[in-house]
């Protein structure tokens, strides 16, 4: 990590982590959970704010933001890729509408 955090991860059932910089396809970066380091590859670029995979999601599956369900996967998405609308379609919270 090179001295400082590159990503957020708030809880350990998270699939997802919010980078904190603009991060480039083909970096390795140093990912904490629940006090331990994993290494991810990028395999897409990841613009500053946006979502990255913390693993391998098939179609249809939901996706973990903060510990708590922010949709559901429209296609597979591979650890490190890029998380967003072209891949995950957002689900209302309880009581909220679309």
């Amino acid at each position: 990590m090179r001295g400082r955090t590159e990503v957020i991860v708030i809880n350990t059932i998270d699939t997802v982590a919010t980078a904190l910089n603009p991060l480039k396809a083909g970096a390795t970066i140093s990912v904490r959970i629940d006090g331990s380091v994993e290494k991810i590859r990028l395999v897409s670029d990841i613009p500053k704010g946006h979502k990255l995979a913390l693993k391998d999601m098939e179609e249809g599956v939901t996706v973990i933001k903060y510990g708590e369900p922010i949709g559901r996967t429209t296609a597979p998405i591979r650890r490190g890729e890029h998380v967003h609308v072209h891949n995950l379609a957002s689900q209302p919270r309880k009581g909220e509408s679309l």
